[in-house]
């Protein structure tokens, strides 16, 4: 018996072992989806494996039915991206505003995160009746206005970028903020007044000095905002209107797609995110080596 073996405590292995099972518990199903996905053209939806081929990302290149496949991706990366950029901006400038003691910023705070305990399709409910109430406002004011034109054609302000796009951000939001306060926990305001004492304004301070500091963060947050954004369904089903992301049309296929086309479309949905990832971690380990050799510069 090794040395390293003799050392470990008694509930090495059961620990061990419940590891283990929990993280096939979670993998698990996203690897049965990959391999069914490369079944050959007689596979069905279970196991046995008929097969290896590409021949249902073939199919799902075609599309899938009357579901534009290729427009749901793209109105999914897009609003990913939008929300990421939000997210970033938004959590940048909280964190920076609760550095300094704010009158009510306790509540304000308790009111940000307050969307991470609400039922999510309740939020996507209270934001779909919100923008309804607000087309009624709308279509009140240009009857009011004389303007019949642009009431014949006006449809709804429920969309991608507007309602849906808030929607998101009342879910990725929330996780900015608290990455923001970590981190400006942890930030050592001496660099900021070493570059005040040198002549910098405070926004030379913030560009050249604090932002440099707090990026490997900020590409956390971003990944954040574009992952949580990439595959909610919840809270965009009753706040986006007449048009459906990629989560949503692949919830719809489930119920009518019977071929593993559907699981060639999960796979690259999943591909999606972890390359998403895996750009967000070199970026911040990049960032974070180039914080180092500043450092012992």
């Amino acid at each position: 018996m090794s040395k390293s073996t003799a050392s470990r405590a008694p509930g090495f292995w059961p620990l061990a072992l419940f590891f283990a099972a929990f993280v096939l518990f979670m993998y698990g199903p996203m690897l049965v989806i990959v391999v069914l996905s490369f079944q050959g053209p007689e596979g069905g939806l279970t196991f046995p494996l008929r097969g290896l081929s590409l021949h249902w990302f073939g199919k799902l290149a075609q599309g899938l039915g009357v579901v534009d496949i290729g427009a749901a991706l793209k109105r999914s990366f897009g609003l990913g991206l939008a929300v990421m950029a939000c997210t970033v901006v938004f959590s940048v400038l909280a964190g920076l505003a609760f550095r300094k003691k704010l009158a009510g910023g306790n509540t304000l705070f308790l009111i940000v995160v307050a969307s991470l305990i609400m039922p999510s399709i309740i939020v996507s409910l209270g934001i779909g009746l919100e923008f309804r109430l607000l087309d009624g406002g709308i279509k009140w004011a240009l009857q009011t206005l004389g303007q019949q034109e642009r009431l014949d054609n006006f449809g709804t302000s429920l969309g991608l970028f507007t309602s849906a796009m808030g929607a998101h951000l009342t879910w990725t939001l929330p996780f900015g903020l608290l990455i923001m306060f970590a981190v400006f926990n942890r930030f050592n305001p001496a660099y900021e007044e070493a570059a005040a004492d040198l002549g910098a304004t405070p926004w030379q301070g913030f560009r050249h000095v604090v932002l440099p500091l707090i990026a490997p963060a900020l590409v956390g947050i971003g990944m954040f905002g574009f992952t949580l954004s990439w595959d909610e369904i919840a809270r965009t089903s009753q706040a986006i209107g007449d048009v459906n992301t990629l989560p949503l049309e692949l919830q719809g296929l489930t119920t009518t797609v019977t071929e593993p086309s559907i699981y060639a479309l999960g796979t690259v949905t999943m591909v999606v995110s972890f390359v998403v990832m895996g750009l967000a971690v070199a970026l911040s380990s990049l960032l974070g080596r180039r914080q180092r050799k500043a450092r012992g510069a």
